[in-house]
């Protein structure tokens, strides 16, 4: 039987998206095998037939969920913008309870160590098999990281919350975003002089951005 493909300029949804906890731990499962082979050896090995076989289920079992690697790629993309996202919740409730002195050095700090450690999402980013509704998703990711951002400073007494802080978080995110790839492709635990780089530029900005909060 042919086995269904996706080509990186689409992906397909999940089949079916599990309701029930066996059926939610056997995706789980298949993910497990997927990322395995994601970091090991790239995205073009994450083919369904090569996922089932490391899953030990059934070509037929992964189709239930996950009908080709364009549904492989986005359903762990969908995983990896979740821990992104709740390790961004985790510092808003932290900047509402703590005092920073250097908020900028604790946001690049805590999602260099996310980098670090995440090596499916490394492998997936920095391969070249991404479809483009991971892409869409992406930039919807980037949306609530910007306001994270936004919520973090918020947090810390140092804005107010208008239209200008917005703007300022998104540009704030990717910038972050854009040195923090670069600094992961130069090195796997990331080049530290890059990185030291962007906590100049976006303390400076950060300045900035509350300066004018003052002004008003």
């Amino acid at each position: 039987m042919a086995q269904p493909t996706a080509g990186s300029d689409g992906g397909t949804p999940l089949r079916r998206t599990p309701r029930q906890a066996r059926s939610r731990a056997r995706l789980a499962l298949l993910l497990e095998a997927a990322e395995r082979i994601l970091v090991a050896e790239g995205v073009e090995a994450l083919t369904t037939t090569r996922v089932a076989t490391e899953a030990k289920v059934s070509v037929g079992s992964l189709y239930q969920y996950l009908p080709d690697r364009g549904a492989i790629i986005d359903a762990l993309a969908t995983g990896y913008f979740a821990r992104l996202e709740a390790v961004m919740d985790d510092l808003v409730r932290a900047a509402s309870e703590e005092r920073w002195d250097d908020p900028v050095g604790v946001l690049v700090d805590t999602y260099a160590h996310v980098y670090r450690t995440e090596h499916g999402f490394r492998a997936l980013w920095f391969g070249s098999g991404l479809t483009e509704r991971t892409r869409a998703a992406d930039r919807e990711h980037k949306h609530r990281m910007a306001d994270g951002i936004r919520r973090v400073l918020l947090a810390l007494g140092v804005a107010r919350d208008d239209e200008a802080l917005t703007r300022a978080a998104t540009a704030a995110i990717l910038t972050a975003d854009a040195l923090a790839q670069e600094a992961f492709r130069r090195a796997p635990e990331g080049d530290t002089a890059l990185l030291d780089e962007a906590k100049t530029m976006l303390r400076g900005y950060l300045t900035e951005v509350v300066a004018r909060y003052e002004e008003r």
